[in-house]
Order: structure tokens, then sequence, then C-alpha cells
């Protein structure tokens, strides 16, 4: 009888969990068009994917404003902007946090890059980045590359924060240079 209420104390856990990190929607296919957006940035000016045709998009989904992870991310992204400028990229950070939050949070930790404003969390659930967290809904760590033809060139959906922008960095040489020698 032990055993059974521990088993079934265990399942409770498991499924809570699974439910509690479980993303609503799918992400779009590598070789499809990016899912088209219109989000208010932390000035509070609309930001639109299509804006960025002819660059590449490196579009970041992250959970939430001042947290450890996300402050990390963000600073690694901010550390290697003119590596990103010189790769004809952008960089766009996308959490559910009102626009207001994006501005305190780009204040206090120095970024210049645009973090949009999802409140309405459209945009995360068309990238398949809406996860449930307790009786809250966040942005799931999730990065997409966009090329310039504004289709899913890499999707990435496990992220480490410390890494995270080396990578995607590394992932950005090696599409430019295969797209060049096509």
């Amino acid at each position: 009888m032990r055993l059974c209420i521990i088993f079934a104390m265990l399942l409770l856990v498991v499924a809570g969990v699974a439910w509690r990190f479980a993303s609503s929607g799918s992400a779009p296919q590598i070789g499809t068009t990016a899912p088209e957006f219109t989000l208010p940035s932390q000035d509070g000016v609309p930001v639109s994917l299509k804006d960025y045709r002819g660059k590449w998009v490196v579009l970041y989904f992250y959970p939430k404003d001042f947290t450890r992870g996300c402050t990390i991310e963000a600073h690694n992204f901010q550390r290697d902007q003119q590596q990103y400028a010189k790769k004809n990229a952008v960089v766009l950070g996308v959490s559910v946090d009102s626009a207001d939050s994006h501005k305190q949070f780009c204040a206090k930790e120095g970024l210049n890059f645009k973090l949009l404003a999802d409140t309405s969390r459209q945009a995360s659930k068309l990238y398949g980045s809406l996860m449930n967290f307790g009786i809250t809904q966040m942005a799931a760590r999730h990065t997409f590359i966009i090329g310039p033809n504004g289709r899913i060139e890499r999707a990435y959906m496990n992220v480490s924060p410390n890494s995270h922008s080396n990578e995607v960095l590394a992932a950005l040489d090696a599409l430019q240079k295969s797209t060049a020698s096509e």
C-alpha cells in the first residue's frame, strides 16, 4: 500500500512538471516562412518582422525580464552586438512582459537592441514558444534564425543562456558561408 502511495505521488509530480513546462503550439519548421508579427518595443514603437527583410534576424524568446538566466542571455547578446552588425544581423528579444518592463530592463542592464512586448502572447504562440508556468503563461527560451528572405534557417528549442550568443554567431557564420557558395 505504501509503495502505491509513493508511486501515485511520483506520477502527480511528473505530471505537474510536464504541465508546468508544456509549450502550447508547435514551432515553425526550418525552411518555412517565418510567421509575421508586429509588437511594441521597449520604446513603445511598433516593430514588425517584415521591417527586417534583407537582414538576418535572431529572434529569441525568453521567459522574464530581470531574472538571472534572461539577464545573462541578454548581456551576451548585447556584448556581441558589433559581431551581429558585421553579419548584417539584428537581435530581437521577445517576452510576454510589458513594454514598460522592457524599458526598465534595458535601462538597468544597458541593453540597446529591441525587446518586444508580446502581452497578447500571439507571437509566442505562432512560434510554439508559449509555456505554462504554474497558473501563468510565459515565453519559453527558444531562438529562431531567420534569413534575409524571411525563412526560418535554424531553431533552438533547448537554449543555455551562458553560451547561446556564441552558438548563434557560429550558426550565422555557417549559414552565411553556405548561402554564399550557392
